[in-house]
């Protein structure tokens, strides 16, 4: 009983990490005109912050894991979470557009480790068979900071002063390294390989397949996630104000979507619910933009949306740790890089429609083509792991009767 209590809590910390991530990663989004006036800057420099964060955790995500690879687990996660916390408060602390911009790629460093390394100990801390419950109470951490602590952040950064915003964000990065300190098993190193020997996972072609689906699929999810205000507002014509509770609709999606894939899981094989959620992405964000003129409907579809895009998040977490056999960190963590390049891919085609006059519900359409892409490709590796086993049956058979 006491060992089922401390990996409760340990998976606690995991979450406790997640939510700070999640906080600093979407909460200046809500605050950058107040980010760009304090700074003298225009809201268009400002938005180079963001894509300052997400080019950190495709940097990081990689580097941080194979640098660390010599440390144990509970160490690597304290090391990230006090990189983070160090950073972050540093944000707090710019007083102009280029430390503030070196400050969120350093402070974006430790987010796809973070997650890469914590599913893989998120999975060693569940009982037999719960890996995938055991993953999603990480990523819970994350589906509560857009529920909770990005309105509530924002609310503190506009009433009072941008940089009380990150100073939040350092708070619970510090109750983030307490809990990871105190809560987290001590693994024993469990790897003496050396980067060449780990390196032999990421050879499989396979997990290199799993990487293009995250970049390509979620980019379903971030074409019409990037856009959704100006949906909101254009096209279902619902207030300003009501984009702020429309957001927090789309957190609780993701929040019950997140268990969901967890659930679906457990039901069927990681790769398999990977394929099923991709396709219900494309058949919600078709329906959503066929209904978007619909206010009361659009917002039903916010939180549909929310929901199905987040059923992705745990089965193509451990799609990845079980194609990179040996390298699970590193994998995991490259697939951390993948969901922020898909961030990028999925805001920059879903704007070009919009560029050309039409409406931002064509957002809708660009993300469905992109989820409809990872689906195809979700299929095909699939199809090529059935080809594999037949080959290799058809070869022991032949083998025997010779």
């Amino acid at each position: 009983m006491k060992e089922k209590n401390s990996n409760k809590k340990a998976l606690l910390a995991l979450a406790v990490g997640g939510f700070g991530i999640g906080l600093t990663e979407f909460v200046i989004m809500g605050i950058l005109p107040n980010v760009a006036e304090a700074l003298q800057i225009t809201i268009p420099e400002a938005g180079h912050f963001i894509s300052a964060y997400a080019l950190g955790v495709v940097v990081g995500a990689p580097l941080l894991t194979s640098i660390s690879h010599k440390l144990s687990s509970n160490k690597i996660l304290l090391f990230l979470m006090i990189w983070f916390t160090v950073f972050n408060t540093l944000s707090a602390f710019s007083t102009g557009y280029g430390m503030m911009l070196v400050m969120r790629f350093l402070s974006a460093l430790p987010h796809g480790a973070f997650f890469g390394i914590g599913a893989v100990v998120a999975g060693k801390l569940a009982k037999e068979g719960k890996s995938a419950q055991a993953i999603a109470v990480m990523f819970t951490g994350l589906t509560v900071a857009n529920i909770i602590g990005v309105p509530i952040g924002t609310y503190i950064g506009n009433q009072y002063h941008w940089s009380a915003s990150f100073i939040m964000v350092g708070i619970v990065g510090i109750l983030a390294m307490i809990s990871i300190f105190y809560w987290m098993p001590h693994f024993k190193h469990e790897n003496d390989s050396s980067s060449e020997e780990e390196a032999k996972g990421l050879k499989n072609p396979e997990m290199w397949a799993l990487i293009l689906l995250t970049t390509i699929g979620t980019g379903g999810f971030f074409a019409w996630y990037s856009y959704i205000a100006p949906l909101l507002t254009n096209v279902s014509h619902l207030s300003e104000d009501m984009v702020s509770y429309a957001m927090i609709l789309a957190g609780l999606g993701m929040f019950v979507g997140n268990f969901v894939g967890a659930k679906m899981t457990e039901t069927f094989s990681p790769l398999r619910s990977v394929a099923i959620s991709m396709f219900a992405i494309v058949l919600v964000l078709i329906c959503n933009a066929l209904v978007a003129s619909n206010a009361v409907m659009a917002l039903i579809f916010t939180f549909i949306v929310g929901m199905i895009a987040f059923t992705i998040s745990t089965p193509i977490q451990m799609a990845i740790i079980n194609s990179a056999k040996g390298s699970e960190m590193l994998g995991s963590s490259m697939n951390q890089s993948a969901f922020n390049m898909g961030n990028a891919l999925g805001a920059y085609l879903a704007g070009l429609p919009i560029a050309y006059g039409f409406s931002a519900a064509s957002s809708s359409f660009v993300g469905a083509g992109l989820a409809l892409a990872g689906g195809i490709i979700a299929v095909t590796i699939l199809v090529y792991r059935k080809q594999k086993v037949k080959a290799k049956n058809k070869s022991s058979v032949s083998y025997c009767s010779s």
